[in-house]
């Protein structure tokens, strides 16, 4: 048996950041894990880690390109220098949990399988869809291994409020990934 300590936050949201990053640093310690996957959107959540996860191996996910609207990229050009220039990865690719399926969604009025994962996921919080989501991109990009855990990072909105100890697997092989432990979400 194991007892690992679950933080849970009263609230949803970029205000439980630093203390995410915190947790999240404190548990790879711990395990001995050097990867730390993290949702960005604008790119400050990124570098608020780059600061504390010293001699970590980073990756970045953004959303995808045309998220908002068409053609627009939400990291600023300014962030995405800093996070490569502070050794980071950026990751931007289509959404495993959005990509053709929400076009039919859009178009059909229908859901497809992979929107049908995402709500599931969000019954834990829209955080833990996150950090599975993103670790399932860096695999597939070939940012992380598949044989090695990390630390995810999402959140509700902006900021991050949500760490997990995943398992990573790629997009094609989703039912072997696994949530290790969860570190801390919004309750």
């Amino acid at each position: 048996m194991m007892e690992v300590r679950g933080v849970y936050f009263p609230e949803a949201g970029s205000a439980n950041t630093e203390n995410t990053l915190e947790v999240a640093k404190k548990r790879a310690e711990q395990l001995g894990i050097k990867t730390i996957v993290l949702a960005s959107t604008s790119g400050e959540t990124g570098l608020k880690a780059l600061k504390l996860f010293t001699d970590y191996k980073i990756v970045v996910v953004t959303h995808a390109t045309g998220f908002p609207a068409p053609d627009a990229q939400e990291l600023t050009p300014k962030n995405r220098a800093k996070i490569l220039e502070k050794g980071g990865s950026i990751l931007t690719a289509t959404h495993a949990f959005g990509g053709v399926g929400r076009a039919v969604r859009r178009r059909f009025n229908t859901y497809q399988v992979d929107e049908i994962i995402a709500q599931t996921l969000r019954v834990f919080g829209q955080g833990t869809k996150v950090a599975c989501e993103i670790v399932l991109m860096a695999a597939d990009a070939g940012l992380i291994r598949t044989d090695e855990e990390v630390i995810s990072i999402g959140g509700t909105g902006s900021g991050a409020d949500t760490a997990l100890v995943i398992k990573p697997a790629h997009t094609h092989d989703f039912f072997e990934l696994k949530v290790k432990e969860v570190l801390c979400k919004p309750r």
